[in-house]
C-alpha cells in the first residue's frame, strides 16, 4: 500500500484555498444573517461576524468595495451579502470575501434585481452599440405614464415651453402595483402603433417597491423591442431601474427627459437669427471683392489699350518664332551627329559579331579536342588495365595464394639452399603474413650423374 504524503500546514491549508476557489458556485454566493463584532480598519477594510440562530461565518469587504455603501453596516443589522468563500492560509479559516452589502429589509428585492440585471447584459441588451439616436426635431412625442401623477404635467409643461408646435400622444398606464408592468407594456406597444417620433416612458419619484414594476423583465424586453426610441424617466437622479439599462436613453427625471427629447426653439432662433447675420455679412464680404475685382479690371492696362496689347502679343510671336527655326536647326545638326554615330556603332558591331563567330568556332574545337583526348585518355587507361591484370596474374602473390611461400635472407630472395649455412635467421613470407626462422639443418639435393 502507497504511504500517505505528508504535508505542512502552509500546504494543506494552500490546497483547501485552491479547492475552495475552483468551485464556481463557491465563487458567487448570496448569505443572509446579522452582523456583529464589526470593525471599520483604518486602512479602509471591513472585517465582521455574519450570524444565524445555528452558525457564524467570518466576512471581509476591502475598501475598494465597501466604499460604495449606501449605508453604514452596524452590529445587530439583518443585511444579505454577496462574495466568494475561500480560506485564510495563515490562520486555516474559511471566510467571505465580500462584494456587495445591503440591508435585509429590501436585500429580497435587491437580490431580484441584481439577477435580472446579469442576465440582460449578458445577452448584450445594455450595449451601447444598440442604442438608437434621438431625432433632433420630433413631430410627435409619446408619452406613457400615469395620467394623474406629477410626471405627465412636468413632461407637458416643458415640452410646450421649449418646442410648442410639437405633439404629445399620451397612452395613460398603471405605474406601480402588480397590474403595472402588463399596463406599461401595453402602452409602449400601442404607441409603436402610430407614426411617433420619440417616446418618454416614466413615472414620478418613489421607493424601490413603488418603483419596482420597471424592474419587470417583460417591461424590459417591450422597451428593447419599440421601434421607436425610447428615454427613460423614473424616479429621481439617484433611481436606477433596469428600464433604465436597456432604454435608448436615460433621463434622471420626466422634466430632463421632455428637455432631452425636444429642442428649445429660442435657442434655435438665436441660432438661425446668427446664421441669417453671418449669411449677410458673407454675401456682403463677397460682394465687395467682387466690385474690388470689376475694379482693378477697368483700371488694368489691357483694357486701357488694347490695341497695344495685341501688337506686344504679335511681337511675342515673332520672338518665339525665331527661336523655335533656331531650335529646328539645331535640332537637324544633332540628329546628323547621332546618325554618324550610329553608323561608326554599326561598323564596330560587324566586327564584334565577326570575333564572336571565330571565338565560337575555337570553343567548338576546342570541345572536339577535349573530347578527342578523353577518349584517348579512356583507351590508354584500359589498356594500362590490362596490363597490370597480366602482371597481377604473373605475381608471386598469387601463386602465394595457393599455399606457396617466399624465403629471404638478408632481403634477398632465396632460390636454392647454396650460400645457405647451420644458424642463418631467415623470413619466410606468405600470403597473409611472414615469419622469422633460424636454420637448423641443411639437406642438399645430390645430383644423378649417369654411369
Amino acid at each position: 500500500m502507497k504511504p500517505a504524503e505528508v504535508m505542512s500546514v502552509a500546504e494543506l491549508n494552500r490546497y483547501v484555498k485552491r479547492m475552495m476557489e475552483g468551485d464556481l458556485r463557491l465563487a458567487d454566493v448570496w448569505v443572509r444573517g446579522e452582523i456583529s463584532n464589526f470593525t471599520h480598519h483604518h486602512s479602509g477594510h471591513m472585517y465582521f461576524t455574519l450570524k444565524d440562530k445555528d452558525s457564524r461565518l467570518k466576512i471581509v469587504m476591502f475598501a475598494s468595495y465597501n466604499r460604495f455603501l449606501t449605508f453604514i453596516p452596524k452590529n445587530g443589522t439583518k443585511a444579505i451579502v454577496r462574495g466568494s468563500i475561500s480560506v485564510f492560509e495563515r490562520d486555516g479559516a474559511y471566510q467571505l470575501y465580500a462584494r456587495e452589502l445591503q440591508p435585509d429589509g429590501i436585500g429580497a428585492l435587491f437580490l431580484a434585481f441584481e439577477q435580472l440585471k446579469e442576465k440582460l447584459q449578458q445577452e448584450g441588451l445594455f450595449a451601447s452599440e444598440r442604442k438608437r439616436a434621438l431625432p433632433r426635431f420630433p413631430k410627435t412625442i409619446g408619452v406613457v405614464t400615469s395620467p394623474t401623477g406629477a410626471a405627465i404635467r412636468d413632461i407637458i409643461t416643458t415640452i410646450k415651453r421649449r418646442y410648442p408646435q410639437a405633439k404629445i400622444m399620451l397612452a395613460p398606464a398603471i405605474v406601480q402595483g402588480v397590474e403595472a408592468p402588463a399596463s406599461i407594456i401595453r402602452s409602449i406597444r400601442h404607441i409603436n402603433q402610430y407614426q411617433v417620433d420619440v417616446m418618454i416612458v416614466g413615472r414620478g419619484g418613489g421607493s424601490i417597491e413603488e418603483l419596482w414594476a420597471f424592474n419587470d423583465e417583460a417591461v424590459a424586453r417591450a422597451i428593447v423591442a419599440s421601434q421607436i426610441p425610447i428615454i427613460s424617466a423614473i424616479g429621481h437622479e439617484t433611481d436606477y431601474t433596469i428600464a433604465d439599462f436597456v432604454a435608448d436613453i436615460r433621463a434622471a427625471t420626466p422634466t430632463a427627459a421632455a428637455e432631452l427629447a425636444v429642442p428649445h426653439y429660442l435657442e434655435w432662433l438665436e441660432r438661425i437669427k446668427q446664421l441669417d447675420h453671418r449669411l449677410a455679412r458673407a454675401l456682403q464680404t463677397q460682394l465687395q471683392e467682387k466690385r474690388t475685382h470689376l475694379q482693378r479690371l477697368q483700371q488694368s492696362y489691357g483694357l486701357k489699350n488694347p490695341l497695344r496689347r495685341v501688337e506686344e502679343r504679335r511681337q511675342r510671336i515673332d520672338e518665339v518664332t525665331l527661336r523655335l527655326s533656331a531650335m529646328v536647326k539645331m535640332k537637324v545638326v544633332r540628329k546628323r551627329e547621332q546618325v554618324s554615330h550610329v553608323k561608326k556603332r554599326l561598323k564596330q558591331i560587324r566586327l564584334e559579331r565577326q570575333v564572336a563567330e571565330g571565338r565560337g568556332q575555337v570553343n567548338r574545337m576546342e570541345s572536339q579536342l577535349t573530347q578527342y583526348m578523353k577518349q584517348k585518355t579512356e583507351r590508354s587507361r584500359q589498356a594500362w588495365l590490362s596490363l597490370v591484370q597480366h602482371l597481377d596474374a604473373l605475381s608471386p602473390l598469387r601463386v602465394m595464394q595457393r599455399g606457396f611461400s617466399l624465403s629471404y635472407k638478408d632481403d634477398t630472395l632465396i632460390k636454392s639452399v647454396e650460400g645457405i649455412e647451420v644458424g642463418d635467421q631467415l623470413m619466410i613470407r606468405y600470403q597473409d603474413g611472414k615469419i622469422m626462422t633460424t636454420v637448423t639443418d641443411i639437406e642438399r639435393k645430390e645430383e644423378n650423374h649417369g654411369s
